[in-house]
């Protein structure tokens, strides 16, 4: 199933201002420090690229005017009014938290609508264009953005692994037990030390 060449790493929104330095929720951010998340993505990332597998970096970035993009969720009403600008196209907070090691020859898919990185991007083409057949979930956060890049991808007919120690919800306990409880039903789990060293 992680056959490098058939293999994606995709990070889900970590982003200067999703949940770094320039970060709007501060509870989302200090899970992710607390859990060490940006640094065990980065060793995922690395270890991918080494392995030669593909590193997708799925973000959101928005029009500044928001034209084509719409706040029917509370969610998406609650971020437009705390993220202001920061996920605007060409600010700071799109840009990859440095832990990351971005390279050039990873891939960014960036959304500029709703919440999963699937639905209406190119990413299921870019995958498929690749030779995708195992998607690896890395990132933030396990609440909406992992658990609908899972169900997508499953329905799409991705194999898919998620390392526990490398996504995050709020609180962490329950994220936990949505990876326990639903995620573990639609996904291979595992941790980033074994999945580092299936690749080795």
């Amino acid at each position: 199933m992680l056959d490098p060449v058939s293999t994606a790493v995709l990070t889900m929104e970590l982003q200067r201002g999703v949940c770094g330095d320039l970060a709007a929720l501060p509870d989302l951010r200090d899970a992710v420090a607390a859990i060490d998340l940006p640094r065990r993505a980065g060793r995922i990332c690395a270890a991918a690229r080494a392995a030669g597998a593909t590193v997708v970096h799925c973000t959101a970035a928005f029009r500044p005017d928001r034209r084509g993009s719409v706040s029917n969720a509370r969610i998406l009403v609650a971020a437009a009014e705390r993220n202001g600008d920061r996920l605007d196209r060409g600010q700071p907070g799109t840009e990859l938290i440095p832990e990351l090691s971005a390279e050039p020859g990873d891939l960014v898919v960036a959304r500029s609508h709703g919440l999963t990185p699937f639905v209406s991007t190119e990413l299921d083409q870019v995958l498929r264009n690749c030779g995708i057949r195992t998607v690896v979930a890395v990132g933030n956060s396990i609440n909406i953005g992992i658990l609908g890049l899972v169900l997508v991808a499953v329905d799409l007919g991705y194999h898919v692994v998620v390392p526990r120690d490398a996504v995050v919800g709020i609180p962490v306990e329950y994220g936990d037990s949505v990876l326990d409880n639903t995620i573990s039903l639609l996904a291979t789990i595992t941790t980033t030390d074994e999945l580092i060293a299936t690749w080795r």
